[in-house]
């Protein structure tokens, strides 16, 4: 009790700090580990904002003299440390050292900027997989019906679902190709009172015109050649569920027709036949494009774009909510673990500053697409450098170009020599042009390919 009574008095003495983020999850997080772990909390400029008992036994390192300080060297904690675990040294009081393990989960501020991190320390003799921090923060992590995020931003997003999906309204979502538009579509079926239906999919965009119109509507017996017994839709099958069409801006203006028709009347005829068959569906639809832009264009039906955008839902891109990354990376980690074809326990930081900074077009799809590669590709418990798909050599070559350019810090032999190539490559192996590519005189670009042997 003591405990949490001391817990309480320091969320409100940072209650700025805390504003920073969900405050209710963190202190749930909080009160839920103080009890009996060896728990500190440091902002962005490594001062201490909290040293729980758990430090004081561990380390001898008294609460008043630490908290409103900046931490020892070996407490500080990086952006690149989420979820990693490390080991330290400490010296005791009677000059002996001490190893433990640090297991650290850092959070970002609304802007997505780092904002400091939650610290456990635990004995070396003990496993990272048999502490209770990662467990415990995963609860604290938002799981939306297989929606990941710790974004404020997607938190908006959850509502909303949560609040539709207790109508009977047709939802749009918009968002990006690989942002997770088909889990939104679930869990709002999920959240609804169809939830006990059927949920069904189909992409609007990958049949033909015609093959789509007997895979939405069915068919009767000889509407056309091959059409050997009668066929029920997906709308006949999602009956009293939910149906996702998934790139509706990519279906045909005959089919447009036909799908508002459904909309409006709650019936529709199958091709081929001449009776009508009522039918009660939820839609569901998703786009990465603008159907306000595809009306304009003549793509798109005016009436149907309102049927279908009474609830429009924007799903952000990954790039926007930067929070998000690390928490994905080891969701999609910890799947594959459970393989065990790798296990994978850390991320080499300069694997991780490229994960963090990538500005992910393919959104969450290429993110897992990633992780999948280096499980493919590398071995051991560490996710290398050298482990991650080609794109990211190139960032990494840019990014080394860039820094010779600026004459910022000193690179390292690989990544000068890389920046070196690639200006070579750009210019044709001009030397001139090359050099002026990098930033450097002529006689220096000489002497640096000479030292590389280029």
């Amino acid at each position: 009790m003591k405990q949490k009574k001391q817990s309480l008095g320091w969320v409100s003495e940072y209650s700025a700090w805390l504003a920073q983020f969900d405050g209710a999850t963190l202190l749930s997080t909080m009160l839920d580990l103080c009890e009996s772990a060896a728990i500190y909390i440091v902002d962005k400029n490594q001062q201490v904002l909290y040293w729980g008992d758990g430090m004081e036994k561990l380390t001898g390192l008294r609460q008043e003299n630490t908290v409103g300080k900046p931490c020892l060297a070996e407490f500080t904690l990086a952006e690149t440390d989420d979820n990693q675990e490390q080991s330290i040294k400490l010296s005791q009081a009677n000059g002996d050292k001490t190893t433990l393990k640090k297991i650290s989960q850092i959070l970002l501020d609304k802007s997505g900027l780092f904002a400091g991190g939650i610290v456990l320390l635990t004995e070396a003799s003990e496993s990272a997989s048999n502490t209770f921090l990662p467990k415990v923060l995963a609860t604290a992590k938002q799981n939306f019906h297989g929606i990941l995020s710790r974004s404020p931003t997607m938190h908006d997003v959850f509502q909303i679902i949560q609040n539709a999906a207790e109508t009977e309204a047709t939802v749009l979502v918009r968002g990006e190709s690989g942002s997770g538009k088909e889990l939104v579509a679930k869990a709002i079926h999920n959240l609804s009172a169809r939830r006990h239906a059927p949920f069904l999919a189909v992409n609007c965009a990958a049949l033909s015109s015609n093959l789509l119109e007997s895979e939405l509507f069915g068919h009767v017996r000889g509407a056309f050649t091959g059409a050997i017994k009668d066929h029920s839709g997906l709308f006949q099958r999602a009956n009293g569920g939910t149906l996702f069409l998934d790139e509706v801006a990519e279906l045909p203006l005959e089919l447009q027709a036909k799908l508002l028709r459904v909309l409006q009347e709650r019936n529709y005829i199958p091709v081929g036949g001449d009776r009508t068959i009522e039918v009660d569906v939820r839609i569901v639809a998703a786009t990465h494009r603008s159907l306000r832009e595809e009306v304009k264009n003549g793509q798109f039906r005016e009436d149907l774009m309102y049927r279908l955008r009474v609830v429009p839902i924007f799903l952000p891109p990954l790039r926007e909510r930067r929070e998000d990354i690390s928490l994905l990376i080891w969701h999609f980690i910890t799947q594959h673990n459970d393989e065990r074809v790798r296990i994978i326990e850390k991320i080499d930081p300069q694997a991780m500053r490229l994960l963090l900074d990538y500005a992910w077009p393919g959104n969450v799809r290429e993110l897992h697409n990633v992780v999948e590669y280096a499980f493919a590709v590398g071995r051991g418990s560490t996710l290398r450098l050298s482990e991650l798909p080609p794109e990211f050599k190139e960032t990494r070559v840019a990014e080394a170009s860039k820094q010779l350019y600026k004459r910022g810090p000193a690179l390292d032999t690989e990544d000068e020599l890389a920046a070196i190539r690639q200006a070579l490559q750009q210019s044709h192996g001009r030397a001139g042009l090359a050099a002026n590519v990098l930033g450097m005189s002529r006689a220096t670009f000489w002497r640096k390919r000479k030292s590389h042997g280029l």
